[in-house]
């Protein structure tokens, strides 16, 4: 299998907001850079959907290690969260509804197939892919990239 990194980041400019995500994907001497801004949508979103494009950028089943500096996305695959909430019926220990329910879906689908590591990294620290990643997210957020599109999963 390839070993692939995807570096991600998610931005927001109030949330909700304009928001957007930065991915760079590396394998091997190849790199490539996705950005997407929106209209109204929340970090967590952006956070999520960073990791998707990466993921959904994949040819073949690879090995993959994703770097976030998002807890709410490392720690929803790496605690388990994401398997208990589908056991609940997508609800929290609480019973509260869990958001973001759309991507979470889209996630796992875009995970198929793949050896996935992920891995925490603090963010705004230095860490020079996630700093490229966080100018890529905070410049789709502001329109820098092409003109922002609609959260069609965004429920305000």
């Amino acid at each position: 299998m390839k070993h692939v990194q995807i570096y991600t980041d998610g931005s927001s400019r109030g949330n909700p907001g304009p928001g957007g995500y930065g991915t760079v994907i590396r394998y091997g001497k190849y790199s490539r850079e996705l950005a997407q801004g929106f209209k109204v949508t929340t970090n967590n979103r952006m956070e999520i959907l960073a990791a998707i494009a990466g993921l959904e950028l994949l040819r073949e089943p690879c090995e993959v290690t994703i770097y976030s500096d998002s807890r709410y996305l490392v720690d929803a695959q790496t605690k388990g969260w994401v398997e208990g909430w589908k056991s609940r019926g997508w609800k929290k220990k609480d019973k509260s509804g869990v958001k973001n329910i759309d991507l979470w879906k889209r996630l796992e689908t875009a995970a198929e197939g793949h050896q996935i590591d992920w891995q925490w990294v603090k963010g705004h620290d230095g860490h020079e892919m996630n700093e490229r990643c966080d100018t890529l997210a905070t410049g789709a957020a502001d329109g820098d990239y092409g003109a922002l599109i609609d959260d069609s999963g965004f429920e305000g």
